[in-house]
């Protein structure tokens, strides 16, 4: 009873409650205050399309997640809630196929996309950059194109950046005002992004999406855990990362209408923290990816502990409604309610905005579409138990998993490309060589174009060329003798003339080399 024919069982109201998974593409939202389930009801919500084929992406922001990946144990209050609905004679235990995410690399696959992929809109809200300066990185981006330079690595990005600076009279002609102090300041927000574990999410081999939409041998779709617990302390870089993800489901996936069942379920852990100080260019591409990406077959679920940490303009997008218990202690807490008790369709004999603060844990209010697209009247639901663990897998179970996995060896190892960096790095090398040579041969020319003071007197040098006059025989037959000719003298003399030039020019290099490295 996980998986009915057409939707996924979620508890009971007295009657069964089910999404129906032909309009599961429609969004959902999952609400609650901490400890009140929302973690069970997204973990049952993984199961069931999991049952169904459709592959799942979450963020498992506390760990408790993982144990989705291993079964479930029987405990008291798990089967008195399955006996309480009635699902106790279907109720069993299983483990789901799972593959684990990590930006960092430490607790599943690292995640990594390029410079170039994740664009200059979202890098400037990934570092916080003001209109100025994200116009600076636009710039630095166009060159970039115009040059084919490949941004791979934020070192390619700080190796453009630098380019940019030197050129910065340059490319103000071309492409408007460039300024060194925007772009030093993009340098520094690029310093910041490196200590909040930046450096590892960019680079290759960079995510490739079907690997997200993978299905197990059983038919069963796999349960995609990105580990979150380490990277909450960069929400910044965790609400970018989910956006971009989004974004390049929206632009890779093919037009596919309204499927009967979706091609793939997102979920979006802690959702206000993608909406908190957006921009509202921000919240425009947030708003187009939520309406657009239904028609791609893909379910996003945002799950919030306030229903007001959504937008107006993406909440109504939300058809797929499970709202857990609210606190009202405060004038905004009970704002809250009144808008989640709003968004409901009425239920006459139930006083919504009073439930919401007296459910229970594992209840909700419970509202999904229904033919049609629409709503079904609010019931209050016993969610019914999971069928894997509660609670997050050891670390030798984890091992376990990683080792079997069939993404590992693509991901596991990192590539670093001929790219931006490189490129230009030998441009300034090959530069350097050409302006060290000229300051020689400089040189070397005004060294060997002095007047030398035999020429004041009128003694003219001999004519170097070859002497085809008899030379006198030395007395000492047989041996050459060891004074220099004239010719010879001659050319050792320009010989150490320019053999001076060559080790000014030397030193200089090295001493150069040494002072920078100091």
């Amino acid at each position: 009873m996980v998986l009915a024919d057409d939707g996924i069982f979620l508890g009971a109201s007295g009657k069964p409650e089910y999404l129906t998974l032909k309009l599961a593409n429609r969004h959902g939202l999952i609400t609650g205050a901490t400890g009140t389930g929302k973690t069970v009801s997204l973990q049952i919500l993984a199961e069931g399309f999991s049952q169904a084929g459709v592959p799942v992406f979450c963020a498992d922001v506390k760990g408790d997640l993982s144990g989705i990946a291993a079964k479930g144990e029987a405990k008291d209050f798990l089967l008195k809630r399955a006996e309480t609905i009635g699902f106790d004679k279907e109720y069993a235990f299983d483990a789901f196929p799972a593959v684990f995410w990590d930006l960092f690399g430490e607790k599943g696959h690292p995640v990594r996309t390029t410079v170039s992929e994740m664009g200059p809109l979202l890098l400037a809200r990934l570092m916080d950059l003001n209109d100025t300066q994200e116009g600076v990185l636009n710039v630095a981006f166009e060159l970039a194109d115009d040059e084919g330079l490949l941004l791979l690595d934020l070192n390619d990005l700080q190796a453009l950046l630098a380019h940019v600076a030197e050129r910065a009279s340059e490319l103000s002609k071309l492409y408007g005002n460039v300024s060194k102090a925007s772009v030093g300041a993009i340098q520094r927000q690029l310093l910041v992004l490196e200590r909040q574990g930046g450096e590892e999410f960019f680079g290759e081999p960079a995510l490739d999406i079907r690997d997200l939409m993978r299905v197990a041998r059983d038919g069963r779709g796999v349960v995609n855990v990105l580990a979150a617990d380490r990277l909450m302390g960069a929400p910044r870089l965790y609400a970018t990362f989910l956006l971009w993800l989004l974004s390049e489901l929206f632009e890779e996936l093919p037009e596919v209408g309204d499927p009967e069942k979706p091609k793939l379920v997102f979920f979006f852990d802690e959702a206000h923290l993608l909406f908190d100080e957006a921009p509202k260019a921000l919240l425009e591409k947030v708003e187009q990816v939520v309406r657009l990406i239904r028609s791609k077959g893909v379910g996003v679920y945002f799950v919030t502990q306030n229903p007001l940490d959504v937008p107006d303009t993406v909440l109504s997008q939300l058809g797929n409604r499970i709202q857990h218990a609210l606190r009202a202690f405060t004038p905004r807490e009970q704002k809250a309610v009144r808008a989640a008790a709003e968004t409901f369709r009425p239920n006459p004999d139930l006083d919504t905005e009073r439930v919401i603060t007296e459910l229970g844990v594992g209840e909700a209010l419970v509202s999904t579409l229904e033919k049609k697209g629409v709503p079904s009247i609010v019931q209050r639901t016993l969610i019914r138990p999971p069928s894997s663990r509660l609670g997050p897998i050891d670390e030798g179970e984890r091992a376990t998993i990683l080792a079997e996995s069939p993404v590992g060896r693509r991901y596991d190892e990192p590539v670093d490309r001929d790219s931006a960096q490189e490129v230009l790095a030998r441009r300034a090398e090959e530069q350097a060589r050409k302006e060290e040579l000229q300051r020689m041969q400089e040189e070397a020319e005004r060294e060997g174009g002095r007047e030398p003071e035999y020429s004041r007197t009128g003694f003219r040098l001999p004519d170097f060329g070859r002497d085809d006059r008899p030379q006198p025989k030395s007395r000492s037959s047989g041996r050459r003798s060891n004074r220099d000719t004239t010719f010879d003298a001659a050319v050792k003399s320009i010989a150490r003339s320019v053999g001076t030039q060559l080790g000014r020019a030397l030193a200089r290099g090295i001493l150069g080399s040494i002072k920078r490295g100091f």
